[in-house]
C-alpha cells in the first residue's frame, strides 16, 4: 500500500476501505456492492454497548457540517459506522514521525472532520521488533484527550507470517486462529488505551495468497490454513464480549471475500462489513514497471492540461468512484495532510467529464496488455 500522497508518482496511488455490502452513499449504483451475490444478505451484528456510541458518532458528521466541514460521510457496509470519506492512515507514526508530529497530524485531521483512523498491530512500517506497536502507542496517548465515541478506530490482526513471530508472546508462526486473534486484540486495546475496537480487520490472509510483490500464484507455497468458520467464530467471541464492534478483511481476494460471506451465512456468524485493498489510478490493474512509468507521465500531463495538481487528480478520481467508501490517506506532515484534504474538498465534485474521458483513454492505452 502507498500511504504517502504527494506530487510525484506516489500521488497517483491510494488505499481504500470499500463497503463490503450495501452502502447508503451509493445506493443507486450496482458497482457499490462488491459482495452482492445470489446469497441473501445476513442480518447486521450489533455491538452490545453501542447505543451511546452510535448516537454520538452520528452527531459528529452533523457537527462538522454545521461548522463548514465539506467532507462527506458514508455508512460503512451494513454497520452503523458513519465514516468520513477520508480515513487517516498512520503507518508512519513511530518510524518517519515522532509522537509530537503524529499528534499534530491527528489533531489537524480530527479538526477538519476526519473521524476514522487506520492502524495495525504491525505498524509502523517497515515491520521491526524494535518498533512494533509504537504507532498504537502514539495514537493511544492522543486518544486520552479525545472523545473516544466520536472516533472510528480501525486496526488489523496480522495474517500468516514466519518472520514476525515476535508479535506474539510464545509463537513460532503467526496464524489467524482464535488464540492469535485474541492475543492481538488484547494487546491492541492495551496499547491504544481503549476498551473496544470499531473495526477489526485481518491484515492479510491466513492461507497462501500472492501478495506484497508477488504477481503470480505459486502452487508450491500452498499450505493448510485456518478454516474461515473458525476465524469467524473467534471474532464472534470478541464481538459478544464488546471488545470488537465489526470485522473486515484487507489484502484479500474475491475468493476469500465470498468464502467469509458464505461461512457467515451458513453458520450464523458475523459478516465482514469492509474490504481494505489497493485502488488508484495506477493500481486499477497490475502494471509492468515500464507501463507504470509511462502511465505516470501521461497522468501528470493530464493533470496539467486540466489545471489540476497530481494530488487533485489522483484523489479526486478515487473519491468519485461509486464503490468507494473512504480513502486512507497517510501523511508525514501537516502540510501534506492539508494538501490531501483540500484535494477532496476543493476539487470539483465529481471530476469533469472531460477529465474522466482523458483518464479512461490513458487507462485503455497503458492497462495490463493481457486485458482486452
Amino acid at each position: 500500500s502507498v500511504q504517502r500522497i504527494s506530487s510525484d508518482m506516489a500521488s497517483l496511488n491510494s488505499f481504500i476501505i470499500a463497503a463490503a455490502s450495501s452502502s447508503s452513499s451509493c445506493q443507486n449504483h450496482s458497482l457499490c456492492h462488491p459482495l452482492k451475490s445470489p446469497l441473501p444478505l445476513l442480518r447486521s451484528f450489533t455491538f452490545p454497548r453501542n447505543t451511546k456510541k452510535k448516537s454520538s458518532a452520528s452527531v459528529w458528521p452533523l457537527f462538522c457540517a454545521l461548522n463548514n466541514q465539506p467532507l462527506q460521510y458514508r455508512k460503512l457496509g451494513e454497520s452503523d459506522l458513519n465514516i468520513s470519506e477520508i480515513t487517516l492512515g498512520t503507518m508512519t507514526f513511530g518510524e518517519q514521525n515522532t509522537e509530537k508530529e503524529a499528534h499534530d497530524i491527528l489533531n489537524y485531521a480530527f479538526d477538519r472532520g476526519i473521524n476514522a483512523l487506520d492502524t495495525s498491530e504491525a505498524y509502523p512500517i517497515p515491520m521491526k521488533k524494535e518498533t512494533q506497536g509504537r504507532t498504537d502507542l502514539y495514537i493511544g496517548s492522543w486518544l486520552k484527550s479525545q472523545p473516544r465515541d466520536k472516533i472510528i478506530l480501525a486496526t488489523k490482526v496480522c495474517g500468516y507470517s514466519e518472520r514476525s513471530s515476535y508479535v506474539r508472546e510464545n509463537a513460532k508462526v503467526l496464524r489467524v486462529d482464535a488464540e492469535n486473534i485474541r492475543e492481538s486484540v488484547e494487546k491492541s486495546l492495551k496499547r491504544l488505551g481503549t476498551d473496544y475496537i470499531d473495526l477489526l480487520q485481518i491484515h492479510w490472509p491466513d492461507r497462501y495468497v500472492a501478495l506484497f510483490g508477488e504477481f503470480t500464484y505459486d502452487p508450491s507455497k500452498w499450505r493448510p490454513s485456518v478454516p474461515f468458520v473458525e476465524q469467524l467464530q473467534a471474532f464472534q467471541e470478541l464481538i459478544n464480549e464488546g471488545k470488537v464492534r465489526y470485522i473486515g478483511v484487507s489484502n484479500e481476494t474475491s475468493y476469500g471475500v465470498m468464502e467469509f460471506v458464505h461461512a457467515a451465512k451458513v453458520e450464523g456468524l458475523p459478516k465482514i462489513v469492509s474490504i481494505q485493498n489497493s485502488y488508484s489510478l495506477l493500481s486499477r490493474c497490475r502494471f509492468e514497471v515500464d507501463l507504470v512509468e509511462e502511465a505516470t507521465i501521461k497522468y501528470l500531463e493530464l493533470a496539467k492540461k486540466h489545471g489540476l495538481t497530481p494530488v487533485q487528480l489522483a484523489l479526486g478520481f478515487a473519491r468519485d468512484r461509486p464503490f468507494m467508501t473512504s480513502s486512507i490517506i497517510g501523511a508525514t506532515s501537516v502540510d501534506q495532510l492539508k494538501e490531501d484534504i483540500d484535494a477532496f474538498t476543493t476539487t470539483e465534485r465529481p471530476l469533469p467529464a472531460a477529465v474522466m474521458a482523458d483518464i479512461e483513454d490513458i487507462f485503455k492505452r497503458y492497462k495490463d496488455p493481457a486485458i482486452f
